[in-house]
């Protein structure tokens, strides 16, 4: 930790440092600044003072100041390599911060410097992958995780979450080829993580018909399942694969031996009833959903909407409402909560229903702008979807989404270096803040109240239906509010005065397999170049088209910001 300064802290105050650091690494922060700023103040020449205050400074939150400590320290010794390291270390602890709470130009600046300071950062590297590839930037990321691989195979280490996150960015960039085999490799290398099953299992799921043709996308998973017994976190895995894949009686096998290890364990209990609840044996799943609602899954919103799932599949309404209540108590921004609320509003003919949706104020329908460039929206329309057409390369929609009948492109699909690409971003960005203009304020409303002057994108794609393709009734736990940006469409879908509503966006239908009988609450009719805009917890899908040509969309979700 020493920097050997030019002018070094005296035998008294080299032991003070040395008690700072220990305090440091067991958690007495303010104790261990406490002695760092009288250092700098009995030793104002010495870099380790300085340099040891920046330390405490960051780890007590408060990274500006700790920069410019370490900023100080450099000053007295510059480019030493002791600082440089520590310094560097420390930027990249609060860039990691900064990417947990989503402000990814931030972190990547953050990070960037980081790396500057301290380039042998392997895990700076890997963390700063993380952030160009969720800001669009596959190529970066990819070269920076990369950079990371290289570092960890000279020091004889392996990383399988790095591996798998270079298979997601080779799949960002189209070459699902590489990822399959770089998938392969990672299972054989590591028969027991579980994630490298997960990322094998969807690459064959998407692309197999072309990569792999025959092989069943689920076989490698299950064979690691059945050669580890014993390696829980596989066999969870698998299961929730297995009931993603609508195989729940496969799960059903598979959990039971689980179980009888682990007797009256409430997480195998709550996997057990969603397999119950999708083979619709309610009777034998709602002992179970209560028996795990009793422990701590109880005040877990993911838990509380799976039971309130189940409770509007088995017509025990006020028990859907009352987990969706619950569920919004703990976690405000809980999406799917609000979304069971509204739909148990509306079955209960409680008018907060139309307070919470409100389908013709809250969903937004404009035309955008063409963008500077190009000369009308037909032809920035055309140039867009030409774009898009060639990232389409899946043979088969994800096997966890709402798509059905259709491909839905992978990674962010906004932030890509392609001109077209980047002015879409600008002219959906541009038409988002003009509509957030026309929303009204309400500080009791669970969207409203979180309305600001802007937003930022959380997520990004594009989804190309085929004939007879749809999206099924949905929301998006991701975000606030959500989007369907209409880029191509066939000739059936824009018929007018179509009785079909072929091709439609409709919304307020709920999830089908809650076997709700109820009709949607607001239905239109798609437009190429035209925008649809409304809040994530918001029901919505699509009817099915027939028809030569592709439906093709973007799709975004966003947080507001100031």
């Amino acid at each position: 930790m020493s920097a050997s300064s030019g002018q070094p802290l005296n035998a008294a105050q080299a032991e003070r440092f040395r008690q700072a650091l220990r305090m440091l690494q067991s958690g007495q922060r303010e104790q261990a600044q406490s002695i760092a700023e009288t250092l700098t103040e009995q030793a104002p020449q010495a870099a380790d003072a300085w340099q040891l205050l920046g330390m405490c400074l960051a780890d007590n939150g408060r990274q500006e100041q700790a920069n410019a400590a370490f900023e100080h320290a450099l000053a007295l010794l510059p480019n030493n390599a002791v600082v440089l390291r520590n310094y560097g270390v420390s930027l990249a602890r609060h860039g990691k911060v900064l990417r947990a709470q989503g402000q990814l130009g931030a972190a990547e600046s953050v990070l960037r410097k980081a790396l500057a300071l301290s380039p042998e950062q392997a895990s700076a590297w890997v963390d700063l992958g993380v952030v160009l590839r969720l800001l669009g930037r596959a190529d970066e990321a990819l070269a920076a995780f990369r950079r990371a691989e290289g570092m960890l195979h000279q020091r004889g280490a392996s990383q399988p979450e790095l591996q798998g996150a270079i298979n997601g960015v080779l799949v960002d960039l189209g070459r699902p080829a590489e990822a399959l085999a770089g998938a392969r490799k990672l299972v054989a290398l590591h028969p027991g993580h579980a994630p490298a099953h997960e990322t094998l299992s969807n690459l064959l799921w998407e692309n197999g018909v072309e990569l792999a043709p025959g092989e069943d996308p689920l076989s490698e998973f299950r064979a690691a399942a059945q050669a580890q017994p014993e390696n829980r976190a596989l066999q969870l895995a698998f299961a929730r694969m297995l009931l993603t894949a609508k195989h729940a009686d496969e799960a059903l096998v598979l959990l039971h031996p689980l179980r009888k290890r682990e007797p009256g364990n409430a997480l195998l209990d709550w996997f057990v009833a969603d397999a119950l609840d999708a083979l619709q044996q309610h009777e034998q799943a709602a002992p179970l959903y209560a028996a795990a609602a009793r422990g701590e899954l109880g005040v877990l919103p993911e838990f509380l909407n799976a039971r309130a799932r189940h409770a509007f599949r088995t017509q025990h309404f006020d028990l859907a409402a009352s987990c969706a209540e619950k569920a919004v108590k703990i976690d405000p921004h809980d999406q799917e909560g609000w979304s069971h609320l509204g739909t148990a509003w509306r079955l209960a003919g409680d008018e907060r229903e139309h307070w919470l949706c409100d389908y013709e104020r809250l969903v937004g329908y404009v035309e955008i702008v063409p963008p500077p460039g190009f000369s009308d929206l037909s032809v920035f329309l055309r140039t867009l979807a030409a774009a898009l057409e060639t990232m389409h390369s899946a043979k088969r929609e994800p096997v966890n989404q709402s798509v059905r009948g259709g491909t839905q492109t992978a990674g962010q699909l906004f932030g890509r270096g392609d001109a077209v690409i980047r002015a879409a971003e600008a002219a959906l960005g541009t038409a988002v803040e003009n509509w957030l203009t026309t929303l009204p304020d309400d500080a009791t409303h669970p969207f409203l109240s979180r309305k600001q002057r802007g937003v930022r994108f959380v997520g990004s794609w594009s989804v190309k239906l085929r004939s007879s393709g749809r999206h099924s009734n949905h929301i998006h736990p991701k975000g606030w509010a959500s989007s369907a940006f209409y880029v191509a469409l066939p000739s059936s879908v824009l018929e007018p005065d179509s009785e079909s509503r072929a091709g439609w966006i409709q919304f307020g239908q709920p999830l089908e397999d809650l076997g709700l009988d109820l009709p949607p609450r607001r239905v239109i009719q798609p437009k190429q170049g035209h925008l649809a805009l409304f809040p994530s917890y918001m029901w919505h899908g699509t009817t099915p088209f027939d028809g030569r040509e592709s439906r093709l969309t973007v799709a975004f979700d966003m947080q507001p910001t100031m």
